[in-house]
């Protein structure tokens, strides 16, 4: 692990120098993929990365990409934000304008902050497209769960490798910023990305394990660091894993998303051109209860992202010695029951089995060394492609 090192907007790799701190430098453990580079930006581009951060409820946009900044300005301890709405009473514009005054007071503390709304007019001008690398995905699949614990990182792991033995070219992104993963189900821990230039631009090379693309939080942090980070800080990062990733040609990409529903998820819809939403559950109903808002999150107006179904985790337990016998310890048929209710495919259930469990220990997904493991997640998959083929 490397800590980057900061001074007067320059950072630089901890092997540049000897000893930084004798040079005045900083050590700043944040996510960064060059060894040494200027960060020559200007005060707007401050200002609008900052406020990259606040989603317009109705749209699911970011302010920024959607074109109500207007005008950005700061001189001598003043900075000065319009916000331009075209619609006259926009009825989030005092909501806006309060977030986007505290995170520029977060900011810039002792500066005067001024934001100003503007409303009717031209609609926004949504701001030029940045540079992505993920024109050769086809496919996203976002993975989802109303609640942590219930195995979603696990069945990502699992379904990405039923899905490379069904022939296709499989990625996965860790966007579960706050508790990565993927890095130890892969057995890649220890993965230090490169950069490479390509087209003029800096990409970085992802993971390859068992045959599936990788990109984590996690091989840029110690395993036993906490990402105390603001949600503004959280979604740049994976803006940046997002774009910069050089992901090449890919048949599908599974997002294995934090728990809940929150800004990261706005993130990544946001981002990128989510195809549809597999989404994880346990059997019993406190986790069943909160499977809803994330059904809902993706059926909301200006997101309406198709579910392709939902998967019930830790279905039951048989003992090796009792294989005619299941034990439903965490309740039976929850899962699916809500996706009769609820108009939803149910895409499978999964019991309790113990290699699933060493595989995520030891780095390597179930489903590539166990074949009745690897049976049930290519059901799963095959209802996934077709569900995929059918609503998407």
């Amino acid at each position: 692990f490397f800590y980057l090192w900061w001074r007067n907007d320059t950072f630089i790799c901890r092997g540049v120098l000897p000893n930084p701190m004798r040079f005045g430098f900083k050590p700043v453990p944040l996510f960064h993929i060059f060894a040494e580079k200027k960060l020559n930006t200007t005060m707007e581009e401050k200002i609008k990365r900052l406020l990259a951060s606040v989603v317009h409820p109705e749209t699911g946009q970011d302010i920024v990409s959607s074109g109500f900044i207007e005008h950005t300005a700061s001189a001598e301890g003043k900075v000065t934000v319009v916000l331009r709405f075209a619609k006259a009473r926009d009825p989030f514009a005092v909501k806006i304008k309060n977030q986007a005054e505290s995170l520029l007071r977060e900011a810039f503390p002792g500066a005067e902050v001024l934001v100003v709304i503007k409303e009717g007019g031209a609609a926004p001008r949504p701001e030029p497209k940045l540079k992505t690398t993920t024109g050769g995905i086809a496919r996203v699949i976002a993975v989802a769960s109303g609640k942590g614990g219930v195995g979603k990182s696990t069945v990502t792991a699992n379904l990405a490798i039923a899905l490379r033995n069904m022939g296709f070219r499989v990625g996965v992104l860790d966007a579960d910023i706050y508790g990565p993963s993927q890095p130890k189900m892969f057995g890649v821990e220890g993965y230090l990305p490169d950069a490479e230039r390509i087209d003029g631009e800096d990409c970085i090379l992802p993971a390859d394990a068992m045959g599936i693309k990788l990109m984590s939080i996690g091989f840029f942090i110690k395993p036993s660091d906490a990402l105390i980070w603001r949600d503004a800080m959280a979604t740049n990062a994976l803006r940046q894993m997002i774009h910069q990733t050089k992901w090449g040609g890919l048949d599908f990409l599974l997002v294995d998303l934090p728990p809940g529903t929150g800004g990261v998820h706005l993130a990544v819809i946001s981002e990128l051109k989510v195809t549809g939403a597999v989404i994880v559950s346990t059997p019993q109903q406190v986790a069943v209860a909160d499977v809803r808002r994330g059904v809902e999150m993706f059926r909301a107006d200006k997101i309406e992202i198709p579910v392709v179904g939902i998967i019930e985790n830790m279905a039951w337990f048989t003992p090796k010695e009792l294989p005619e016998n299941r034990y439903y310890i965490f309740g039976h048929g929850g899962a699916r029951a809500f996706a009769e209710q609820n108009d939803v495919p149910f895409l499978g259930d999964i019991p309790i089995v113990q290699s699933v469990m060493d595989g995520s220990e030891e780095g390597r997904p179930a489903a590539g060394t166990d074949p009745a493991v690897e049976s049930l997640y290519r059901s799963i998959a095959e209802k996934v492609v077709e569900n995929m083929a059918k609503t998407c």
